[in-house]
């Protein structure tokens, strides 16, 4: 495994889910434009999405079973409330980028504070589902710099 896209609570309903925040793109949308921008650069993507932190939990330690070398995950509200999956995050040890479709910034105070940002190599927010395919374009430049 090369790339490892994870998506927590509530992103299962993009597309539907308050679309002036979120838009119309759906996340089988934006999981088959990260494979094929993957495929594109030679790297296999693997997509993953829960409603359940245990069940991220448990998806990121099997990351560093399987050999996935760079991880882009979307926590959702997770991102302000797990420090469970901040853990799970440190001990895998696979860098990984966040990723939010909407500027957590400018909404909500809890919104403002992630519990991963820290640990991360880079945080895209804010420019929608574009953000995820500039992520997984990072992510190709790291690893073909890393030699794959």
């Amino acid at each position: 495994m090369d790339v490892l896209v994870i998506n927590g609570p509530n992103l299962n309903t993009l597309g539907t889910r308050e679309p002036e925040i979120y838009g119309s793109t759906t996340l089988a949308e934006i999981e088959a434009g990260l494979v094929a921008q993957g495929a594109a650069a030679g790297l296999e993507v693997d997509t993953f999405q829960s409603n359940h932190e245990g069940a991220i939990i448990d998806r990121l330690h099997e990351a560093r079973a399987d050999g996935t070398r760079f991880i882009i995950i979307n926590p959702g509200a997770f991102t302000h409330t797990s420090i469970a999956i901040r853990d799970a995050l440190a001990a895998v040890a696979v860098p990984f980028c966040e990723v939010h479709i909407s500027n957590v910034h400018a909404r909500e105070e809890f919104r403002r504070h992630s519990f991963l940002s820290d640990l991360a190599v880079g945080v895209m927010a804010g420019f929608g589902p574009q953000g995820y395919s500039l992520a997984m374009a990072y992510a190709v430049q790291r690893l073909s710099a890393a030699g794959s």
